[in-house]
């Protein structure tokens, strides 16, 4: 894989410790800024909300801009928008703020992908894809627990400082180490705009993002939701909540890079293994979470299940979106991000029945099983190789 990809991967890690570190914070952001714990956790539908609105508009502005400018404007916008929100008093202005960081962070994230698969041959997008995608478990793994960490000891707000300040050198890395050259259909030969939005009428393309979207969705619904698991239903301090956030890194590390060897050519084994003990496990978390062991032990199972079936229906997004060459990358990172932000609301419904703090766990469970269900009578569509089209 070609050294331009990790350093983009490494501006991923940046962006995903923000996505993903609200897991940690959510408690003392309620606390801090006096909303409830319910209302403090929509932070992530509200990035994930920027990300969904924001990953094809942007994408479709940018085709037009120079890669490396893009990449580097976006990167400076996101570090701004967390100096802000670390500043702030306000629940709404840190709303905003999530939201024009999700924007900076879609357009960077679409250009990034795109920038990705051209990188590398036509049939290796899985694996280019799990390269990229590892910044972000990079982040599960070391950003967001110290991130976490961070907070225990400093305060929530030292976390965006934190986050701020760590966009600087992944700027520096994109500046030093990618190609000036434009992302335009024009300079690349690709298609007009018009054509690339038709591929979303390709009802393949739909499905595939469609079941990356409810994978997302159960994963998000869970994890943004841990911290309360940790502490208070497996009875353990506030430093396992760092601990449970490494070990879902770990999990999610090493799904995709497994899976980021399958994906391509073998999905269908991919999605038969990791589809029902996905299934199985939350449902299993849901009924061992009082037991700190089995708790941290399916957390780390979880995170890997996780991320290997999600990234290869991602995988199968851009495959089914070869026609649209500067905007599969906003199509991946749409359905990724429609997920991120209806798993917290549907798992927000459930804190006040008598599931409390499990009953994410139980909704993780339950998207799961819908994605399986829908995925069911297509599954010799969805699990198809690479379209020759895509590999030629």
């Amino acid at each position: 894989m070609p050294l331009p990809l990790y350093l983009l991967a490494v501006a991923v890690c940046a962006m995903g410790t923000s996505e993903f570190m609200l897991a940690g914070l959510v408690p003392d952001i309620a606390s801090d800024l006096g909303v409830t714990v319910g209302t403090a956790g929509t932070l992530t539908s509200a990035f994930a909300t920027g990300m969904i609105v924001g990953a094809p508009l942007v994408a479709a502005l940018a085709r037009t801009w120079p890669r490396r400018s893009s990449l580097l404007g976006f990167i400076l916008a996101f570090a701004a928008a967390h100096a802000v929100g670390a500043g702030t008093t306000s629940f709404p202005v840190l709303v905003a703020c999530r939201v024009v960081a999700a924007l900076a962070n879609a357009g960077f994230l679409a250009v990034a992908l795109t920038t990705a698969a051209a990188l590398v041959p036509a049939d290796k997008k899985g694996r280019a894809l799990a390269v990229l995608l590892s910044g972000t478990t990079v982040a599960t793994v070391a950003g967001v627990p110290g991130g976490s960490l961070l907070g225990t000891w400093l305060g929530w707000r030292a976390t965006f400082w934190a986050v701020a300040v760590c966009c600087l050198p992944a700027a520096f890395g994109v500046l030093k180490a990618i190609p000036a050259g434009r992302a335009t259909a024009a300079a690349t030969g690709g298609p007009p705009l018009r054509v690339e939005l038709a591929a979303l009428k390709t009802p393949r393309l739909l499905l595939a993002m469609l079941l990356g979207a409810l994978v997302n969705a159960a994963t998000f619904a869970s994890f943004t939701f841990l911290a309360p698991v940790v502490t208070d239903t497996a009875g353990l301090g506030d430093l396992w909540i760092s601990v449970a956030l490494v070990l879902f890194g770990a999990g999610s590390f090493a799904g995709v890079t497994v899976a980021g060897r399958l994906s391509d050519r073998r999905p269908a084994q991919v999605l038969a293994v990791a589809g029902p003990l996905l299934l199985v496990g939350w449902p299993a978390l849901a009924m061992l979470a009082d037991r700190p062991v089995a708790l941290l032990t399916l957390v780390f199972v979880q995170g890997a299940l996780s991320f290997a079936l999600g990234s290869t229906l991602i995988t199968r997004v851009l495959y089914e979106a070869a026609g649209a060459p500067t905007m599969a990358g906003s199509y991946a990172t749409a359905a990724l991000n429609v997920g991120a932000a209806a798993g917290p609301l549907v798992a927000a419904t459930t804190l006040g029945h008598t599931t409390g703090n499990l009953g994410p766990l139980w909704a993780s469970g339950l998207l799961v099983a819908v994605a399986l269900l829908v995925a069911f009578p297509f599954r010799t569509v969805i699990t198809t190789a690479a379209p020759a089209d895509a590999t030629r």
